[in-house]
């Protein structure tokens, strides 16, 4: 396992100290009303549809508006840009629409966008990067300039959830002239920020939308400029901060994290998310690791990790282990039934040689808090087990996956904020791209839950699929990961479960 060493704990002291004695560059950024943010991944395209990265999901949050809005403390509905709606029948939602917005170039929101934007979304051919999202779209229709008829393919109780998450709505003019390479290179929404520069891969600088309008959910934005830069190397994050040449990061490592709780520039804020922590084990009937095929082989994967001294020791405050592949906050998430695989190093050395494998080696593929995977890494190598990494981005990761060259996983997932099962669990198993089980059996239990009308239905259904999953030790569930932010002492912000930052709240002290 790696933690931060004394020397550098020195260094980082000695930095802080510096950064104490001239806190001119934040204080330049405070009087300017800006606030300078790094994350560690670049999206492939801004365009909310187009990638499934947190910082698109942020970015989107904050440059786009959706029909509806969750409120993230009380979980209620709220209208956004859907004044109202009503549930017809089983399948068909009406929404009387907002009038007065406007988009950030200035085009005016009516029925048009959402027909445009949910009907393009919709159609396979679109190749909507995270299909579930939307695949329960069947058509909208417009009914007059400010009304909307919603129709699904089948009963999805979880419409409104999504609809109040990673669907966002686009200008249709626009998106329909520029489609998704415009809408990446020019983004268009109609939320509290606009996107007033990007440079792909490097940064995104966000500006206050002045005529965001007043009714909506989201608050009109106090902070006037957010500086977003893509820094994929923790350290460099980490001496931005410590410098003055910083504002906000996250996802820290706790190790870090704790110990510059003691910089008397700075705030560390955590708290946990709905991001789950798993390892995905390559089964299919070409899987470059044939080992992983044998059932004793992946159980021994799970027996061979110690989650409770990772999460009590790496992982940090707000992490639980988890027994299934889900959050346990999720409609139809239980771990009821399911099989524990308690760490018990002689029992995967056991079951490896019941298995008569003998010298393995696997390749393990990931792309974030890599100290997490190379504690993996440790716990396979002292049961025998060697292993390559392959540190990629994300989509060079979901790329090796969805063409069957992955054998070994270490990833996350955050369910783009949706407290449904069915943004969950059916991305790895109901036989989508990332699927390298294809367990029919389970396949069709999630998509009875997912299109059920009944809860108990839905929440049976859940239950079992996750029981079989667990069962065949299809993957190693882990442990949800807590987000730990380092932000400069004077901005005031909030840290919410579903792992969004939302701009628009924070203000300077």
């Amino acid at each position: 396992m790696r933690f931060v060493t004394k020397a550098i704990a020195l260094a980082l002291a000695s930095t802080a100290l510096a950064a104490a004695g001239s806190a001119t560059p934040a204080f330049a950024q405070k009087t300017a009303n800006t606030v300078r943010f790094a994350y560690d991944q670049a999206p492939e395209n801004v365009d909310p549809f187009f990638n499934n990265v947190r910082i698109g999901v942020i970015i989107g949050a904050n440059v786009w508006d959706t029909l509806v809005y969750r409120d993230p403390v009380t979980n209620e509905y709220k209208g956004q840009l859907a004044k109202s709606w009503k549930q017809i029948d089983d399948k068909t939602i009406e929404f009387e629409l907002r009038e007065g917005v406007k988009f950030h170039n200035g085009e005016e929101f009516d029925a048009d966008d959402v027909v445009y934007t949910l009907n393009f979304v919709a159609k396979p051919e679109s190749k909507v990067v995270t299909q579930g999202n939307v695949n329960w779209i069947e058509k909208a229709e417009k009914l007059d300039k400010y009304k909307v008829r919603l129709t699904t393919k089948e009963i999805f109780p979880a419409a409104i959830e999504y609809l109040a998450g990673p669907v966002v709505i686009h200008p249709n003019e626009y998106y329909e002239k520029v489609g998704p390479k415009g809408q990446n290179e020019k983004p268009v929404g109609s939320g509290p920020y606009k996107v007033t520069n990007y440079v792909p891969g490097k940064s995104i600088t966000l500006e206050t939308n002045k005529d965001y309008f007043k009714d909506s959910p989201k608050t009109q934005a106090k902070v006037g400029k957010i500086d977003i830069r893509f820094i994929p190397d923790r350290q460099t994050q980490m001496a931005e901060m410590l410098s003055g040449g910083g504002d906000l990061i996250m996802h820290v490592p706790k190790d870090q994290a704790d110990q510059l709780k003691t910089v008397p520039t700075l705030q560390v804020v955590s708290g946990e998310t709905m991001r789950i922590v798993f390892m995905q084990m390559n089964i299919l009937e070409n899987t470059p690791s044939p080992a992983l095929k044998d059932e004793r082989v992946r159980k021994a994967i799970i027996h061979a990790i110690d989650r409770e001294a990772m999460v009590k020791n790496i992982v940090g405050d707000g992490s639980r282990v988890i027994n299934t592949i889900c959050f346990p906050s999720q409609f139809g998430c239980t771990d009821e039934g399911a099989p524990r695989y308690p760490y018990d190093p002689a029992k995967a050395k056991a079951l490896l040689a019941e298995a008569g494998v003998k010298d393995l080696t696997l390749d393990i593929v990931a792309y974030r808090e890599r100290n997490q995977t190379e504690a993996l890494i440790g716990y396979l190598q002292a049961v025998g087990i060697k292993t390559n990494l392959r540190f990629l981005q994300y989509a060079a990761m979901r790329e090796l996956i969805a063409t069957n060259k992955a054998m070994l996983t270490h990833q996350t997932w955050g369910s783009f904020s949706v407290n449904d099962v069915s943004a969950n669990t059916p991305n790895y198993f109901a036989f989508r791209s990332e699927d390298i089980t294809r367990d029919p059996q389970v396949r069709d239990l999630l998509n009875k839950g997912n299109n059920s009308v009944a809860p108990e239905v839905r929440k049976g259904a859940y239950k079992e699929a996750l029981k079989i999953i667990a069962d065949k030790a299809y993957a190693a569930p882990l442990y949800s990961l807590p987000v730990y932010y380092v932000a400069n002492k004077d901005l005031t912000f909030k840290a919410y479960p579903d792992e969004l930052v939302r701009f628009w709240e924070m203000s300077w002290k």
